[in-house]
């Protein structure tokens, strides 16, 4: 019996597994929400005198524990199905984006910590993949904590977004039943709710995409660290390595050790970066009300979430078994790298900019250039590579995880 069954009618079999899908398998994921927009409905229904206080008690009761029966068909009074399911899907997107929020946490932690412990382990710096300036592997790090706080800014406009309460919109056009909006937002630590009924439903579809643009942004972090790590473990720039058993080997190559880890994290998160896109196609001109096209938003975005989860996760247990060669920049093919050093140099002891320029330009093309790469480098400036900021770098991200919580 369907919710909207009447006497006598009935759905083709046929009819019915096209149109429900995969959706089961997602509101599985869902349940627990279900469960509590449903207690937060039928307490404010008891509230407002819509159900007995012992009806309303004893819903709650029928729901955890399937006790009782027709009282039961009263919790949809002054609520359709697309009603529950746009609370459940913000309660389920909310807790997930906390979810994804403490990953971010702890994956920012990790590099904040290896950037400090390798902030004097010097490596080159690339621009167009040619031998640019000195970096080090502390700068390098540095960047991709620092990243993950824009990121964090993302996360946190999503769950804002998601922490508005659309319960009571009824099919989209309000009810005649005199509910409390105001209650079910408090009862289920909602921010605020989505006042206009009609915004209330158009909100699904739309919070998805906001979320996705969110996951994206993460992803795009982790799949840009993931190629460093490739072409940085490679035999042609040997910065970094790892363990034998956090790589693979070949079937015919005895000498290798491929990042098949950071490989399928590349390749996971380019995918979940085309998320955003997939659900503008599929929202994209709909009219106001509601669609059973957005059944279709929980299987585009909800594995989604999984998997940036699970590419963080490996991301950590990768980056805790960092291992740092010492001493790249004594290589020959580097002397280069020391170039723009050489040219401030020169302009320290007063020669002005260009024509410093010119010389060292002469030198390289003489042949006579020369650097001594064992000598501390003079980098003070704010997010340099003598002061990486690293507490200007946690502050801002504690500042603006703050805000994704409820209550």
């Amino acid at each position: 019996m369907k919710l909207w069954s009447k006497d006598k009618t009935s759905t083709a079999a046929q009819i019915e597994a096209f149109t429900v899908g995969r959706d089961r398998d997602f509101d599985v994921q869902m349940a627990r929400f279900d469960v509590e927009g449903s207690i937060a409905h039928v307490t404010m229904l008891g509230e407002q005198g819509l159900m007995s206080k012992e009806q309303s008690h004893s819903q709650i009761e029928f729901m955890l524990t399937e006790r009782i029966g027709d009282v039961g068909k009263m919790i949809h009074t002054g609520r359709s199905r697309n009603d529950q399911v746009a609370v459940d899907i913000k309660l389920f997107l909310r807790s997930s984006i906390i979810d994804i929020k403490n990953e971010m946490e702890s994956l920012f932690d990790l590099l904040i910590q290896k950037s400090n412990e390798h902030k004097d382990t010097l490596i080159p710096g690339y621009t167009h993949l040619q031998i640019a300036m000195p970096s080090s592997i502390g700068l390098w790090l540095g960047a991709y904590a620092e990243s993950l706080v824009d990121d964090m800014e993302f996360v946190a406009a999503a769950f804002k977004v998601a922490n508005k309460n659309p319960l009571g919109s009824g099919a989209g056009y309000g009810s005649s039943f005199p509910l409390n909006r105001t209650r079910t937002t408090a009862l289920l630590h909602f921010n605020t709710l989505n006042y206009n009924a009609v915004y209330a439903q158009m909100s699904r579809g739309k919070t998805e995409k906001l979320t996705a643009m969110a996951l994206a942004s993460v992803a795009a972090t982790l799949s840009r660290l993931a190629m460093d790590c490739c072409l940085f473990m490679s035999q042609n720039f040997g910065f970094i390595h790892f363990p034998d058993e956090l790589t693979t080997g070949s079937s015919i190559m005895p000498h290798k050790k491929n990042p098949d880890v950071f490989e399928l994290i590349r390749g996971k998160c380019n995918r979940i970066q085309a998320i955003p896109n997939e659900l503008t196609l599929l929202i994209n001109n709909l009219p106001s009300g509601y669609h059973r096209d957005m059944q279709l938003t929980k299987e585009i975005l909800f594995p989604a979430m999984e998997e940036l989860r699970a590419c963080m996760e490996m991301m950590k247990l990768m980056l805790n078994a960092l291992g740092v060669r010492d001493n790249i920049l004594t290589e020959e093919k580097y002397k280069y790298l020391f170039s723009v050093e050489k040219v401030n140099e020169l302009v320290n002891q007063g020669i002005p900019f260009r024509d410093a320029y010119a010389q060292v330009g002469n030198m390289i093309d003489q042949g006579t250039f020369s650097f001594d790469a064992t000598q501390k480098l003079n980098h003070t400036h704010e997010g340099s590579i003598g002061n990486l900021c690293s507490a200007e770098i946690s502050a801002q991200m504690k500042a603006v995880a703050a805000a994704i919580k409820i209550g």
